[in-house]
């Protein structure tokens, strides 16, 4: 029995990274991704939500009604031809839109992250596309960051020609610190929505919150050994359709520098504040 969510909700996620790269940019030689006019750092939407259906499928595994859709190794047409099968249809169907509804409906109560971000699900057997109730920013760092590249060695080669050498040479990329900030939405209409809503619950908007205090805690490497989750403010309407603009709640949220603190090298290197909120808002620190 999952129970609707009735409120609509935002937050603001404060998490730093320190001697490591959040977020590589392929087209840069995955150096840490940045703004080039202004130099501060960059964390992409979907590194986020990767982070977030990680821990749901480590907390959860294949359970019912949290499996993975976007996942390592699993085709996503496969995922399609269960739909249809469940919706009683063969795969390679040319399905009529009622069809296609009963088929997006049984992907958003089997998939997690299809009920929580929504998916394009269009490609092989059409399973219709889904606009998820949870949607997050691009997150920025607070302050300008420096992307540094360090040489490293390896005392082993690769190629069997190059067994004569003693060792190869190779680089990492690291932002020796960082505080970002990413800004996100829950929407109570698009969970429940009578003919387009995706059933996300109050159950998964609890596992959400979870994921977003420790989904570092479960990501470590080499490149992201120390990152974490620093503060997480929820910002909850009295009601679906919410009650005060998205980016004036954001503006209650302000982080500053110390003075003594330049450039920054960890997180007391900064004050945070939460104004107050207005009415029909409840502020939730976490």
């Amino acid at each position: 029995m999952t129970t609707p969510i009735s409120n609509r909700y935002e937050f603001v996620l404060l998490y730093d990274v320190e001697n490591g790269n959040p977020n590589g940019d392929p087209d840069a030689g995955n150096m840490p991704r940045i703004d080039p006019e202004t130099g501060y750092g960059i964390v992409t939407d979907v590194c986020l939500k990767r982070k977030i259906r990680n821990y749901a499928e480590l907390v959860k595994g294949d359970s019912s009604g949290y499996r993975i859709y976007i996942k390592e190794g699993t085709p996503l047409n496969q995922n399609h031809v269960e739909a249809y099968a469940a919706a009683g249809m063969k795969t390679g169907d040319k399905a009529k839109s009622e069809k296609v509804n009963e088929a997006r409906q049984w992907m958003c109560q089997n998939f997690f992250d299809v009920r929580t971000f929504g998916a394009v699900m269009m490609t092989g057997d059409n399973c219709g596309q889904v606009r998820g109730p949870v949607q997050i920013n691009f997150s920025r760092s607070i302050d300008p960051i420096i992307q540094q590249e360090v040489t490293i060695t390896r005392q082993t080669v690769t190629k069997i020609e190059d067994a004569e050498k003693e060792r190869t040479m190779g680089r990492k990329h690291i932002v020796p610190y960082g505080l970002y900030r990413a800004e996100g939405y829950v929407s109570a209409k698009l969970a429940n929505d009578a003919t387009k809503g995706t059933g996300f619950s109050a159950e998964d908007l609890d596992l959400l919150w979870e994921a977003l205090i420790n989904m570092f805690e479960h990501d470590h490497s080499a490149a992201r050994g120390k990152m974490a989750s620093r503060k997480l403010v929820i910002f909850k309407h009295a009601s679906e359709l919410g009650n005060a603009p998205s980016h004036k709640l954001f503006e209650l949220v302000k982080v500053s520098k110390k003075a003594e603190a330049n450039p920054p090298r960890q997180f007391s290197d900064y004050d945070i504040s939460v104004g107050t909120a207005p009415d029909g808002v409840t502020i939730i620190e976490k």
